[in-house]
């Protein structure tokens, strides 16, 4: 029947049509560029976050800094691919947690199309993994230089299992804050937040670094640090702008806005320094770079240059006043400022994507500037589910671990020669 419906119609010169609903057909060209995205993300975990928190760590630790790096990348690689994909983007459970049908991957063909995109089953699952594993890995810049190797390795484990994949879900999975309409374009919850409030839990029931606040504690290298900084902007863009899922004019407008926020935190944070401290450090130029990528991740598909300048302006000022005087009024060792540039930072960028985001970049975005007030309350109630998860979650998360490994905390001994050569037998450098 259909067939002789078709000629009928091709006779009469009317265009051919389908009589069901088409199939989704994969596209070549951005599948190449999320393969790529993925490539990039997956650059700063194991080079660009182990560079920039190796150098601003002790020499002693320098290599055990850059190993949690590296580790919570290994693990994650291996458990999200197993069951962290499924329960993150699975078919929805109640706007809690996705379903088992991506489990281990099996039944998935190479020319599956993941729902909603036209891109590999595969190809999706590469790409939020290298979220999943820098997410873990930003929360260990809390914990360096104290924290177990075999502990750490648990953590990892666990965390990405049990908080990550369940917020990652209800962000982006089509779970709960996605049907509230929530706005997070590439992490500003599920990552930043997420990583610093858990990187602060943790270091509170670690306990600070032998001889913190007495001893002078010199960072081993400014340069690696830079040189991790950049490495971190350059993949960034694969974060922000491969979070489009394709190769057009969102990405591009992503690229920009990642890139402006970028560069206005950093001149904002040294700013802050040259007028507070009289100086104009390079450490606190890289750090204000970081921070304006952490605010405008939320945003950067749906805010315009405007404020893309905006947020990283006053990100500079949110990092440069989280790692120091906040720090110092309440008295808690974040080693390397997880909690003061992500945590604060991915509040910032939340809240502001509440208010800026503009319907022209985005039509899935409006904010309070364009006449819906009622983004903000919705991003503040996602922020807020967030600490109160991913806070309790931890502390939960924590106390397993503690109890796997017969505490989380290496011997005083280990702690003051250094993990580098105590626990790997090795030195980062054989000066």
């Amino acid at each position: 029947m259909k067939k002789v419906l078709f000629i009928f119609f091709w006779i009469l010169g009317v265009p051919a049509f389908s009589f069901a609903a088409s199939a989704p057909v994969l596209n070549s060209g951005d599948t190449a560029w999320m393969l790529i995205s993925s490539a990039l993300v997956m650059l700063m975990t194991p080079a660009g976050l182990a560079l920039f928190y190796g150098g601003m760590g002790r020499s002693k630790n320098i290599l055990n800094t850059i190993g949690l790096s590296l580790i919570a990348y290994a693990v994650v690689s291996v458990v999200w691919m197993l069951w962290g994909f499924s329960f993150a983007f699975g078919p929805d459970i109640d706007g809690i947690i996705g379903s088992t049908k991506y489990l281990f991957l099996g039944g998935v063909s190479g020319s599956d199309i993941f729902p909603g995109t036209n891109i590999p089953v595969f190809v999706e699952a590469a790409f939020q993994m290298t979220f999943a594993a820098i997410t873990v890995a930003l929360a260990s810049g809390s914990v360096v230089e104290r924290v177990k190797f075999s502990s750490w390795i648990w953590f990892s484990l666990l965390w990405v299992t049990f908080i990550y994949a369940p917020i990652a879900h209800w962000v982006w999975g089509g779970g709960w804050l996605s049907k509230l309409g929530a706005l997070d374009f590439a992490g500003g919850t599920v990552v930043h937040i997420n990583a610093g409030v858990a990187g602060l839990v943790f270091a509170l029931m670690l306990g600070k670094r032998k001889g913190y606040g007495t001893q002078a504690m010199p960072p081993v290298s400014i340069t690696l640090t830079i040189l991790g900084a950049a490495l971190l902007w350059f993949g960034w863009f694969g974060f922000n702008a491969g979070s489009a899922g394709a190769a057009n004019g969102l990405a591009g407008s992503a690229w920009v806005a990642t890139n402006t926020a970028a560069a206005i935190s950093a001149l904002s944070w040294m700013y802050c320094e040259w007028v507070v401290n009289k100086h104009p450090t390079m450490l606190g130029a890289a750090s204000g770079a970081i921070a304006g990528l952490v605010a405008i991740t939320p945003a950067s598909g749906f805010v315009n240059l405007e404020g893309s300048l905006v947020i990283g302006l006053i990100s500079g000022i949110v990092g440069f006043l989280g790692a120091g005087a906040i720090k110092r009024f309440f008295k808690y060792d974040d080693s390397l400022d997880a909690f003061g540039v992500h945590a604060l930072n991915g509040i910032w960028g939340a809240l502001a994507t509440g208010i800026f985001a503009d319907p022209l970049i985005n039509a899935a975005g409006k904010g309070a500037l364009y006449g819906n007030p009622k983004q903000i309350l919705i991003q503040a109630i996602a922020i807020a589910a967030t600490i109160a998860y991913t806070a309790v979650g931890t502390f939960i998360v924590v106390k397993v671990v503690s109890l796997l490994t017969g505490g989380i905390r290496v011997d005083e001994e280990t702690e003051t020669m250094g993990l580098d050569l105590a626990v790997h037998s090795e030195k980062g450098f054989d000066l």
